[in-house]
């Protein structure tokens, strides 16, 4: 028997593993490096919101602060925050034996700088997906579809990880990972460190986020969850819709939208789909024939019906031998309905004066449907863990447009527009994991495998057209030429397939308790291809009576063979229709965390990478045009990076840290392959040209953590960033291109305010409603100020060609995607002894650049505004069964979004419409 005293034994879980490990942070529960507290411990957090801590580290990403070298807690407020978490325990003898762990800050601990969302941080906020959890983080804010952007930089400078492994982008032409395709319920905990560390991958501008599955549990249990939502604007409102399968309200087509035979036959010819010596008239109509017609091009109106999603989670734990095997599984499905009434516009005017170019109302209705499942197997023996986590997520967007409007290159002309489409997300990734402890020495290992597809069959979009003219034949019925002045039809088919693997080891070796070395090895291959093939029907001299059709009829079998309506192949020729792109990276990295005095620790590492990124065009139809449009990126980067920690008196200490990091261009940056943006109407298209970024980073900060799981945090950052990816635009006739291109120079400083604190209500009121009731007060703010830095002389290079950089950047702009200010609020009432939650959460930021203004005129900024959400979270028992109800209120003010130009007091809207304010209700029960 250990005889010892109550007071060290209080400390001994910690103590045990801080001389074994090193290296950098964690998040609660992981299963990706570190184990999660729910495989030892209660798999649900205190009743007081704080999150479990894991008992052991590793070097690799997601390791826990004691690996990072986290002083220990041996002043006396930590020692007291560690006792709260201990039992009342009296020693009658003098012999012992205790079971249990002390509860660390990891916010404290850490050497680096982190913010944390535990699982309970993430149900507060109520929200169906990681990316609108982060947002209340500090310094965080969501762009578009669910793009993190960390301290004002954009996407491109953040680094999504999940459970320490790199991730595939299902988007085209990105390689970010949109975060709104994680649902929470997948999610256990998700950590952001915004001080750069060696033992992180070098891409690292604004910081990582590492996202953390749900692991396996002590005990065995089931739960099953469900709700309803709906909002004003969508939920029981006028919405378009169109057939495509019986299934589809599963995320699943049932083959309807499946490439017909005879199509694919001339898609895999080598040659375009045009009259000529490969394809004869007849062939072309008899592909037109074979595409599925009604269910995938006839817009029907709908009352738009309510919202629902369902989850049932399951797991358990059993010994074998003296083996503990653990297993959990997930599923779930979450429809949505979203309805938006747009307003889109485009002047070509420098001062947007006179009538818009384009000025178009369109509907917009998406039906969402994400399909989700988790397996994660563990085996625990002695000091070491094997785990292995497999992800399924497929989200799919069934989506129907209709416009009117103008376009001033047709005068005197109304426009209708209807769109109809299918898109598909899927993302799979397998993880296996090995974490070893063999005393003072530590081995990790970590293998990923990730495959990422997008598909969209059947992207369908009818003009049709009218003048209004009294003596105009068509007057003021809506007619279709099929490709002559009066109207359009098209179709297309896209594909991009992506595979991940990766690959890592880290080793860590304690030469004594106070100087702790790592070192490790990464690998990452990514190989992607994407591929848009596009067709235009055609006809010549439509009667009046054909082109008034409706889609289905206009282009029925018996239109397309009585009125020689041919189908023929509009894809980019010049070599921009496909692409393979790739990017494998080798890295080395060693580290050493040291205590250099009881109050003074030191994070010292360098890493090494060499990286080399590929993007290049696929010759389709042998045309031998695709040289131009190739990229071949391949370097090599030193990346220091050092951490201070000194303790200025129990529990308050500052940071100062320093490094350099990198950014390299994304997949959607180099291609030069067309793509619509449908939800903002807006073409991308890549440039080639384009470099890596350099950054240099800094940041001073100061943290009192005055009381348990509360604190007060001040920060300041600066990062110079050389040859940043900045987007501009350009107008061709009546549409807008947005591209890319490299500025010479940016800079960027903020300052960043925390605060979180708990005040108990047990002292109001004589009653048992308050007694272990207390206020939840938490807010930060973030204000960020970036230019551009544009001298005389300074040049960017558009696909090849050589430029002034003054043609597409003005000196002293802000960054695209940063708000000056953030703000996030949550004042809220909770119960430390059950689940009884009430809060109103508050986000507010002001305009950003979206991008840059085309031809000389003003920026495009968005809008944001301020955003009010309220959560309340219950626990109840029914049936004898532990159960919760969560009620959601969301964008309580029914704040617009807004897209917008700027001169004097003219305004033009790219994008503009009611969000609507959204209520939700769910319940879950716990077998």
């Amino acid at each position: 028997m250990l005889k010892t005293s109550l007071a060290s034994l209080l400390l001994v879980s910690t103590a045990i593993v801080a001389p074994a490990a090193l290296a950098q942070s964690a998040s609660g529960p992981q299963t990706g490096t570190t184990p999660s507290p729910s495989v030892d411990a209660d798999p649900s957090p205190s009743a007081d919101g704080s999150q479990p801590q894991p008992d052991s580290a590793v070097a690799g990403p997601g390791a826990t602060p004691e690996a990072a070298g986290a002083p220990e807690a041996t002043d006396p407020a930590a020692e007291d925050a560690q006792a709260a978490d201990q039992p009342d325990v009296s020693v009658p003898g003098g012999d012992i034996v205790v079971v249990g762990r002390s509860r660390r800050n990891i916010v404290e601990q850490s050497p680096q700088v982190v913010s944390v969302l535990s699982t309970e941080d993430i149900a507060r906020t109520g929200e169906g997906d990681i990316a609108g959890a982060l947002q209340r983080v500090t310094g965080l804010s969501v762009v578009g579809s669910g793009f993190v952007y960390v301290r004002g930089l954009g996407d491109r400078y953040s680094l999504a990880l999940l459970n320490g492994s790199p991730l595939p982008s299902p988007e085209p032409l990105r390689r970010v990972v949109p975060l709104d395709l994680f649902p929470t319920d997948v999610i256990a905990s998700s950590l952001v460190q915004k001080s750069y560390s060696a033992n992180f991958p070098g891409e690292f501008g604004g910081g990582v986020i590492n996202l953390t599955t749900t692991s396996t549990p002590k005990e065995s249990f089931l739960s099953i969850s469900g709700g309803i939502s709906g909002d004003s604007v969508t939920t029981g409102n006028l919405g378009y819709d169109y057939y495509g399968s019986p299934s589809d309200w599963t995320g699943f087509d049932n083959g309807t939208r499946d490439v017909p035979g005879i199509l694919q036959q001339a898609l895999n010819s080598g040659n375009p789909i045009l009259e000529g010596a490969a394809f004869s008239r007849q062939d072309l109509q008899a592909i037109g024939m074979s595409l599925v017609n009604a269910r995938t091009s006839v817009l029907q109106r709908i009352q738009t019906p309510v919202n629902f999603s369902g989850n049932a989670t399951g797991g358990t734990a059993f010994d074998a031998g003296s083996v503990r095997f653990g297993v959990i599984a997930t599923a779930g499905i979450d429809n949505k309905w979203r309805t938006r009434q747009t307003l889109q516009q485009l002047s070509l005017d420098p001062e947007l004066q006179g009538t818009p170019q384009t000025d178009f109302d369109r509907v917009i209705t998406d039906n969402r449907v994400v399909v989700n499942g988790l397996l994660g197997l563990s085996a625990e023996f002695g000091d070491h863990t094997i785990r292995s986590t497999s992800l399924y997520i497929r989200d799919t967007i069934k989506q129907s447009r209709l416009a009117v409007g103008t376009d001033e290159n047709q005068p005197g002309r109304d426009l209708q527009v209807q769109d109809t489409a299918w898109y598909e997300r899927q993302l799979i990734n397998t993880q296996l994991v090995g974490e070893f402890r063999f005393g003072d020495l530590g081995l990790d290992l970590r293998g990923s495998y990730a495959n990422s597809q997008r598909e969209a069959p059947y992207e369908r979009s009818f003009t049709y057209v009218r003048t209004n003219l009294p003596n105009d034949p068509i007057g003021d019925r809506y007619v279709n030429d099929l490709g002559g002045n009066k109207g359009d039809a098209t179709i297309a088919f896209s594909d991009l397939n992506e595979d991940l693997w990766s690959g890592g080891a880290d080793v860590t070796y304690a030469i004594t308790p106070d100087i702790r070395l790592g070192a490790g090895y990464a690998y990452q291959d990514n190989q992607r291809t994407s591929v848009r093939r596009s067709f235009q029907f055609r006809a010549n001299g439509l009667p009046i009576t054909v082109q008034q059709l409706r889609p289905d009829y206009l282009l029925s079998d018996a239109s397309i063979q009585n009125f020689d309506i041919i189908l023929q192949e509009t894809s980019a020729q010049d070599g921009t229709a496909a692409f393979d792109a790739g990017l494998t990276v080798h890295a080395g990295y060693g580290q050493v965390v040291a205590d250099l005095t009881d109050a003074l620790n030191v994070t010292a590492g360098v890493r090494f990478e060499d990286g080399k990124q590929t993007v290049t065009a696929l010759d389709l139809f042998n045309t031998g045009q695709t040289t131009g449009f190739n990229t071949n990126l391949k370097n090599d980067y030193w990346l220091p990076a050092v951490t201070l920690t000194y303790k200025l008196a129990p529990a308050m200490q500052v940071r100062l840290s320093g490094s350099k990091t990198i950014a390299r261009p994304q997949f959607r940056e180099l291609i030069r392959q067309v793509y619509i943006d449908t939800d903002t109407n807006r073409v991308f298209q890549g440039n080639p040209s384009l470099v890596d970024s350099e950054l240099w980073n800094a940041e001073a900060r100061y943290e009192w953590f005055f009381a348990r799981d509360q604190r007060f945090t001040l920060a300041g950052f600066y990062k110079k960033i050389d040859n940043p990816t900045e987007t501009y635009s350009s107008i061709s006739s009546s549409n807008i291109t947005t591209s890319f291109a490299t500025a010479p120079e940016a800079t960027l400083w903020g300052i960043e305010v925390e605060a979180q604190k708990y005040i108990p209500l047990n002292g109001i009121s004589d009653g048992d409603f308050f007694a272990d009731r207390r206020l939840s007060l938490i807010g930060n703010y973030t204000f960020t100020d970036s230019k551009l830095k544009v001298n005389a002389g300074d040049t960017t290079v558009i696909n090849g060609v050589t430029q002034a950089a003054s043609n597409f950047f003005r000196d002293g702009a802000p960054l695209t995607g940063q708000s000056d200010h953030l703000v996030n609020v949550q004042l809220g009432m909770e119960s430390t002894d059950h689940l009884s939650q009430q809060t109103f959460l508050f986000n507010y930021a002001t305009d950003r650049v979206t991008t840059r203004g085309p031809s000389g005129q003003s920026d495009v900024y968005e809008r944001p505004g301020l955003r009010i959400d309220f959560v309340a979270r219950e626990g109840i028992t029914i049936a004898g069964l532990e159960s919760e109800i969560k009620f959601e209120a969301r964008n309580i003010t029914a704040t617009k979004y807004q897209e917008f130009q700027e001169f004097d007091s003219r305004r033009i809207y790219y994008n503009r419409y009611d969000v609507g304010a959204s209520v939700a209700l769910g319940l879950g029960v716990k077998f």
